[in-house]
């Protein structure tokens, strides 16, 4: 959803319009992918609107930065602060944020040597990422998920997305929604584009390992511990492709996507070919845990005060 020219920005500890919110052309981290990044969720809950997942969201957002050795000058209590304090300025109930720290250098050259960086933070109105769909098609990519040889997966870092880009694009230009990535020279499934998977056979819960080459995503821990909660199995183990096409149901997670459906991959029916009994089950009790509905996990709820 386009916000451009209303709204404020929080740039590197102060709010300016979104207008105003400008970087060179030459930027470093425009120009070759350095900058790493957070996609979070404000929800508006029966007591206000409380952030989804801070601490442990920007713990990541920390990470990704260290692993990239890129210096952030805002402790992580001050970006949170600035997260709540962002979402309160453009007096939203329910947002997406995307907190962003890059070179903010102008630049030829891939050395980041003594580069300045810059965290901006935005938070804008959003819906479901694949909107009302009842369920997705997807499409095995070609293109394989990067491993920890090539660049570093456990961090949300720009650059890496191009594999996803890529992968989505090609699942799009074939007529199916989105792709799923495979790992380990194409022998195990990995993830989607920006989501992760889960299979269920039997009742039963399936998910790549971390082994699996894939972002350890933030929704994907809540639904295992939302599934434990609930008395359903889950099981971290290698899937192979030929599952997906066998399994019961499939679902993607993400801050994004939250719960989607998978109905079909490779133009093959997954289940009955509509959301299951699990996947609904699940999105049900995701809905209430994030409206603060359910008060075992209202730790997870950070008011915006």
């Amino acid at each position: 959803m386009n916000m451009a020219g209303k709204g404020y920005m929080w740039l590197d500890g102060r709010f300016v319009k979104f207008e105003d919110a400008r970087v060179n052309i030459l930027t470093h981290s425009l120009q070759y992918g350095s900058g790493i990044f957070e996609g979070v969720r404000c929800y508006d809950t029966m007591n206000g609107p409380a952030v989804f997942r801070m601490h442990d969201h920007m713990k990541r957002f920390m990470n990704s930065a260290k692993i990239y050795g890129m210096p952030i000058n805002f402790t992580q209590k001050q970006l949170e602060d600035a997260v709540c304090g962002t979402v309160s300025k453009n007096k939203l109930k329910s947002a997406y944020i995307r907190p962003f720290a890059f070179y903010n250098d102008v630049g030829i050259g891939f050395s980041t040597k003594g580069k300045t960086t810059s965290v901006a933070i935005a938070a804008l109105e959003f819906g479901r990422l694949f909107g009302e769909s009842k369920g997705l098609k997807c499409k095995v990519s070609s293109w394989q998920r990067i491993n920890s040889a090539i660049l570093p997966v456990e961090a949300k870092a720009s650059g890496n997305y191009l594999n996803s880009i890529i992968a989505s694009k090609e699942a799009q230009d074939s007529g199916y929604d989105e792709a799923i990535l495979m790992s380990d020279s194409g022998k195990t499934v990995a993830e989607g584009p920006g989501e992760n998977i889960f299979v269920v056979q039997d009742g039963e819960i399936i998910t790549p390992p971390k082994s699996a080459d894939i972002l350890l995503g933030i929704t994907r821990d809540s639904i295992i511990k939302l599934a434990a909660s609930l008395g359903i199995k889950v099981h971290e183990r290698n899937i192979r492709k030929e599952e997906l096409y066998t399994s019961d149901e499939a679902f993607f997670t993400g801050t994004a996507a939250e719960i989607q459906a998978i109905t079909s991959v490779d133009s093959r029916q997954v289940g009955n070919g509509r959301q299951g009994p699990v996947t609904g089950r699940l999105s049900d009790e995701y809905s209430k845990i994030v409206k603060g509905e359910n008060k075992k996990f209202a730790g997870w709820l950070t008011p915006i005060g």
